[in-house]
């Protein structure tokens, strides 16, 4: 749900109010009174502000075109995900018709609305010479890499990780994950397509065509967000798919062959410069270097190999986010954090060692358990 700019009207946008059958737990409708321009655009469709008349309650709603040669999965996805504070919320869904091509069908995703992205946040830090702080890159990251470690648990593969699908409100410091147009829940051993995720946080084993991959896509896409925030623009700003390639090796030097075979054991030209890695030094040239722990993280998200590539929650429990687990940490302007340690039993069955590092002792004590985020700051 990136921002889209302007207030040109779309030709997709929906009539000015709109009544929604059974869209409450209670089978209630209520009516959707939209804003007069899209504030954003995602996989497959428009997205536009608008406000439930009985409530006010501000809502995102998504209109996406229902292909018939096409299957959807969205819908069926953010059901299954449910309720998750670092997953946009589904509040209902219902079809509409083309007011003026009858047989045209949109699915409608009303959503929980959260106001900016990350990559609004961070453009607007770079307009005034600025970087985010490396306490909310923290905060930011920290809470991406949480959506994937829940997402993977229940299987699914988000596969277009950038900043204009990271939410975020930057008052309470929360981040939520949405735009679930590509997302596939994927199965051992079944082949999937590669050209998928945006060209700047495409995994090097999706350039290297492969079609076996898994989860581990999109943790190479949450490190290349990461640095972007520290970096203040993308770090493989590739303009094609060779190009890509091109910037990564730059930066990652050349792979070797056991390791293009560990991307995708299909692929048989080796034919690539012998190019050494230019090290963070050089990447960050200019810049503020960020503190060492945050460098060791990236390397960790940032692995050629997909099997060695850090997991997301095993990057949860990366000591560069040892400051959010202190009892003290407080946002910028010294209100307290969203909830970081709620976390469901199916979001640690992973690796249920981590529990002790995730959720703190003060954490524990206080809630008298891992999944309650009943004791406020969390």
């Amino acid at each position: 749900m990136a921002a889209a700019a302007g207030s040109r009207k779309s030709r997709h946008q929906p009539a000015g109010e709109t009544s929604v059958p059974s869209a409450t737990d209670s089978g209630a409708s209520f009516t959707l009174k939209y804003s007069d321009r899209p504030v954003g655009n995602g996989s497959f469709g428009y997205v536009f502000e608008a406000r439930v008349e009985e409530t006010g309650q501000r809502v995102a709603v998504k209109k996406v075109y229902q292909d018939p040669g096409y299957k959807n999965r969205e819908l069926p996805i953010m059901q299954m995900l449910g309720k998750h504070p670092n997953v946009v919320g589904l509040v209902t869904a219902f079809k509409s018709r083309s007011r003026s091509k009858k047989d045209d069908e949109y699915l409608n995703l009303v959503l929980e609305f959260v106001p900016e992205t990350v990559y609004r946040v961070v453009r607007e830090y770079v307009k005034r010479s600025e970087l985010p702080p490396i306490s909310v890159a923290k905060l930011y990251t920290y809470q991406m890499l949480r959506s994937l470690a829940y997402i993977h648990a229940k299987g699914i593969c988000h596969r277009d990780i950038k900043p204009q699908n990271l939410l975020v409100d930057p008052r309470r410091g929360i981040l939520k994950l949405c735009d679930f147009g590509s997302a596939k829940r994927l199965a051992p051993g079944a082949p999937n397509v590669s050209y998928i995720c945006s060209r700047y946080y495409r995994a090097p084993e999706l350039i290297f065509g492969a079609a076996n991959y898994t989860v581990a896509i999109d943790v190479w896409s949450a490190g290349c967000v990461f640095a972007e925030m520290l970096l203040g623009s993308p770090l493989f700003p590739g303009d094609s798919g060779v190009g890509q390639l091109v910037e990564i090796i730059k930066v990652m030097g050349t792979p070797t062959r056991e390791q293009i075979e560990a991307m995708n054991p299909a692929y048989t030209d080796f034919t690539f410069p012998d190019i050494d890695a230019s090290g963070w030094s050089k990447v960050f040239r200019g810049k503020p270097t960020p503190p060492p722990d945050a460098l060791r993280l990236l390397e960790r998200l940032l692995t050629y190999e997909p099997d060695k590539r850090v997991s997301a929650l095993e990057a949860l429990a990366d000591p560069f986010f040892d400051e959010l687990r202190e009892p003290t940490f407080v946002l910028p302007d010294g209100s307290a954090p969203p909830p970081l340690f709620d976390f469901q039993e199916l979001e640690l069955s992973s690796s249920p060692g981590l529990r002790s590092t995730l959720v703190p002792a003060w954490y524990r004590e206080r809630t008298g358990g891992a999944g309650s985020a009943a004791a406020g700051r969390g």
